[in-house]
């Protein structure tokens, strides 16, 4: 019988997605692979070092840098438009500070695909990033870049921000590829809804080009909903595994404190440790 197409799915949420950074470096410990994985903002940044090979270095640079105005800061927000500094970012850190293994990560077979939200259509894309290097890693940015905290990035012909805007939890991208196995991450407790913003009136005055962006931002609440609802319905039909925190993580998106930011870190590991055995029974079935 041939064997299902196996998948990873990442969804985001800023330094949330920390709890996401614990739970990999045990899958990657315990040697657990997949055919491909899909992430989102937070779930693509930290979710390349499992395609790189290189467990604990998205703790650890975080650990080393969170406070640095060069890093992630209102400083470099005012300055350079962006929260998360481009140029520290995804230059010198990866770069020089705390490399990043990019002949590992193209050489790896697992397909990596990053959610952007192209703003002028007003739609997701799915961009597959099989070299990080050059716009790789730019691609990884746009599907990180949180409206106000940065501006849209134009690559490749679209014009692009955060991908959660469009797509949070793309377990169905991952079935439209053939996927049938998957085990999705998320970063909210499984008993979450997400509720009506009141951010778009915002949205119009700081993308006045973009009015899909606001448009999107009213209705995410029902997006998000409606795909909490379809991966449950995967899981219990057996097709997907979960693994989420037991309660709300008490980290905000861009969060700067370290003890917190650790404690969301071990929670994630705690959680995956705890499902290890659960989880390789899944996909070896």
């Amino acid at each position: 019988m041939k064997q299902e197409k196996t998948g990873l799915v990442l969804e985001g949420g800023g330094m949330r997605g920390m709890f996401t950074s614990g739970v990999l470096d045990v899958l990657l410990e315990a040697g657990i692979d997949f055919d491909s994985m899909v992430g989102v903002s937070a779930g693509a940044l930290f979710g390349s070092n499992f395609k790189s090979r290189q467990p604990g270095r998205a703790i650890r640079y975080n650990m080393k840098y969170i406070g640095h105005r060069q890093y992630m800061s209102y400083y470099s927000l005012f300055t350079t438009g962006h929260f998360v500094n481009n140029h520290f970012s995804y230059h010198r850190l990866p770069n020089e500070l705390d490399p990043f293994d990019f002949e590992t990560y193209k050489n790896n077979p697992i397909k990596f695909w990053a959610v952007v939200t192209d703003i002028e259509q007003g739609k997701a894309l799915y961009h597959e990033i099989s070299d990080a290097r050059g716009d790789g890693l730019q691609w990884m940015r746009a599907s990180a870049s949180m409206p106000i905290f940065a501006q849209p990035l134009h690559l490749a012909g679209h014009t692009l921000l955060d991908g959660g805007i469009a797509d949070s939890i793309p377990l169905k991208f991952m079935h439209q590829q053939g996927h049938k196995r998957n085990l999705i991450i998320l970063t909210q407790p499984v008993g979450f809804r997400k509720k009506a913003t009141h951010l778009g009136p915002l949205m119009h005055i700081a993308l006045p080009h973009y009015p899909k962006v606001a448009q999107m931002i009213a209705t995410r609440h029902e997006m998000y909903n409606a795909q909490l609802d379809y991966i449950l319905d995967s899981e219990r039909k057996g097709d997907s595994f979960l693994i989420y925190p037991e309660s709300t993580l008490g980290v905000g998106r861009l969060e700067m404190d370290k003890k917190k930011v650790k404690a969301v870190y071990d929670q994630g590991v705690r959680k995956a440790q705890d499902l290890l055995p659960a989880i390789k029974e899944f996909f070896q079935q």
